[in-house]
């Protein structure tokens, strides 16, 4: 059987408004999207979430909404609680608790959590038995040994690891298919390869979700004052394009593809769902179907 790719796409509560009028196109227009494609999941964080992390959150969506649009489209919510700082005080968050009992029993499908913090996850297991777990890139998996405990802890369905392994494509070939089928390869990250403080970006962005006075991070990459922009993405040496997809990393036994973006705005995330999963030929359609929807502000 012909392997699919799989993608978990950004923005759960931030880009309510973009997957509303999006998924029912993937879903009644299936002639319109690559074939062997599928959204696994939808991930994100509300804009205020004590549990947050890896991106300080935007979303303004309410949480029935967006249960009831993961329910109705038979696609797997994941609530992105990858927060590394996280103290024992922090498990009572009523807010976070509360997502946790939503989503928990939201449909078939099962709800996953995206996290960083054993702390949370010993928590979390306890107390939410139903969800699955994801080992997030927040915890900076730059070493294919450290890559390789992560896959190997029963706890977690999958493990994405940092961009940079992405380029160390023996060394994930050389992964049995069991350890394959748990990693999640993040594909668009416009980070610098080089960068020395990814991990403490991320702790930056930690306490500024936990409320905590500290300065903005400044980032030292040579674009960093660009912002992020899709073209300087697929110039980076992790980059996975959607024919490193189809022609490597499918045929080498990799199903699973994560698409980053929280941050960004509507326009751009669908520029990704257009590049990643949207036939060429069809791509000014989706456009078109999306764009004359007065309700949606791309920008």
């Amino acid at each position: 059987m012909k392997r699919k790719a799989i993608f978990h796409l950004p923005g759960l509560f931030e880009f309510y408004d973009l997957y509303r009028l999006f998924l029912p196109l993937f879903r009644e227009h299936r002639e319109w999207f690559y074939d062997g494609c599928e959204i696994g999941s939808i991930y994100g964080a509300p804009a205020v979430c004590l549990w947050g992390g890896g991106r300080v959150g935007f979303g303004e969506a309410a949480p029935e909404q967006v249960a009831a649009l993961m329910r109705d489209s038979g696609i797997s919510a994941r609530l992105t609680f990858s927060n590394s700082l996280l103290r024992p005080e922090h498990l009572a968050d009523p807010a976070c608790n509360a997502l946790c009992r939503l989503f928990e029993q939201n449909g078939e499908v099962p709800c996953g959590i995206i996290l960083s913090s054993d702390l949370l996850l010993d928590y979390l297991r306890q107390r939410y038995p139903t969800f699955y777990y994801v080992s997030s890139t927040t915890k900076v998996l730059t070493s294919f040994s450290a890559l390789q405990a992560e896959i190997n802890r029963p706890e977690f369905r999958y493990v994405v690891p940092d961009f940079r392994l992405n380029a160390a494509f023996e060394q994930l070939c050389s992964l049995t298919p069991a350890q394959k089928e748990k990693v999640e390869l993040l594909c668009n990250e416009c980070c610098w390869f080089d960068c020395p403080d990814r991990r403490a970006c991320y702790e930056n962005v930690s306490r500024k979700n936990l409320g905590e006075p500290c300065e903005d991070h400044r980032c030292v990459s040579p674009r960093a004052e660009r912002g992020y922009r899709f073209s300087d993405a697929m110039e980076n040496p992790g980059f996975i394009g959607i024919d490193a997809i189809r022609n490597r990393f499918l045929p080498a036994g990799f199903s699973h593809f994560k698409i980053e973006g929280r941050s960004l705005g509507s326009a751009v995330v669908l520029e990704f769902l257009l590049y990643y999963l949207t036939k060429p030929e069809h791509q000014l359609r989706v456009r078109e179907e999306i764009y004359l929807d007065s309700s949606l502000d791309l920008f």
